[in-house]
């Protein structure tokens, strides 16, 4: 069976993570993908690896690791499988309130009276299998169900789009979703098709707010907002500015610990907040402007 392999390190240096993900690119054999990420457990720590169709060559990756600091380079090979066939077998649905979320291989198991949201396992993240989304969907929910009719909703950060899908669903406005990366503008475009919703759910590339529509859109009564503590606690001045009084921004992406963090730098731009729910080790916030 043919196999890929891998090749991960950590440091603690964000310049010089990005730096060393760039270097990885112009080994031999090429990398097929490079990826640098913080991993998200307050310790500082970034992460970069590399995909490769054959085996990386483990002295220039031990220079390497040497000249930007890192931990030495941990290799993997890994067996070549159909992965959507993998994800598909192992993604059930899942039911957050009113919400049904499954792929096209359990459309017999749709509820009657549930809102159906169709994210095939090709396109399986942002599902609502991890906590966080699974929070937003339970929050949307909640929130509908004490008598809220979102006139105007955004999703910064959208990833599937599923949490913008949803408020479509139940509410008689478009909907306009963004994100900052061009593949996942191309797969929410792919799942609001998918779920008949063209027209209802708008798909822009953006970084937060930055993007015209956007601009023009604001004030919103209710923007979704599911990345990560850091770039959430960036995004505040900005989701207060687009913010419509008394609007409620519905935040995630936030481990249990940094919730706090979190809920006071919204608490600074007058996003106060209403309601904090765990699933594991996530939570997701409810939070209203209040001035």
């Amino acid at each position: 069976m043919a196999k890929t392999w891998t090749a991960f390190t950590k440091l603690s240096d964000k310049t010089a993570a990005e730096a060393l993900g760039e270097a990885i690119e112009e080994i031999d054999p090429e990398p097929t993908g490079v990826g640098v990420f913080e991993i998200e457990d307050g310790s500082g720590t970034w992460e970069v690896g590399g995909y490769f169709l054959g085996k990386p060559n483990d002295v220039e990756l031990a220079l390497l690791a040497a000249a930007f600091n890192a931990a030495p380079f941990v290799i993997s090979e890994v067996p070549d499988q159909d992965w959507v066939d993998k994800v598909r077998r192992e993604l059930t649905p899942v039911e957050a309130g009113r919400f049904f979320v499954y792929g096209s291989h359990d459309a017999d198991k749709i509820p009657e009276g549930a809102e159906p949201l169709l994210i095939e396992a090709a396109m399986a993240f942002g599902t609502g299998h991890h906590g966080t989304t699974l929070g937003c969907l339970r929050a949307l929910d909640r929130l509908s169900n004490e008598g809220m009719v979102g006139q105007n909703v955004a999703d910064i950060g959208c990833g599937t789009a599923v949490l913008g899908m949803a408020a479509a669903r139940i509410w008689p406005n478009p909907v306009i979703v963004s994100d900052i990366d061009e593949v996942a503008v191309e797969v929410a475009e792919a799942n609001v098709r998918a779920n008949n919703l063209e027209g209802k759910v708008i798909c822009v590339e953006a970084a937060g707010f930055g993007h015209p529509d956007l601009a023009a859109r604001a004030p919103y009564d209710l923007v979704f907002a599911n990345i990560l503590k850091q770039p959430l606690i960036d995004l505040a001045p900005d989701m207060a500015a687009h913010l419509a009084v008394g609007g409620y921004a519905i935040l995630s992406g936030i481990l249990i610990r940094q919730a706090d963090e979190v809920v006071a730098a919204y608490a600074a731009q007058g996003v106060e907040l209403v309601r904090r729910d765990e699933i594991g080790e996530w939570v997701t916030l409810t939070l209203r402007k209040s001035s």
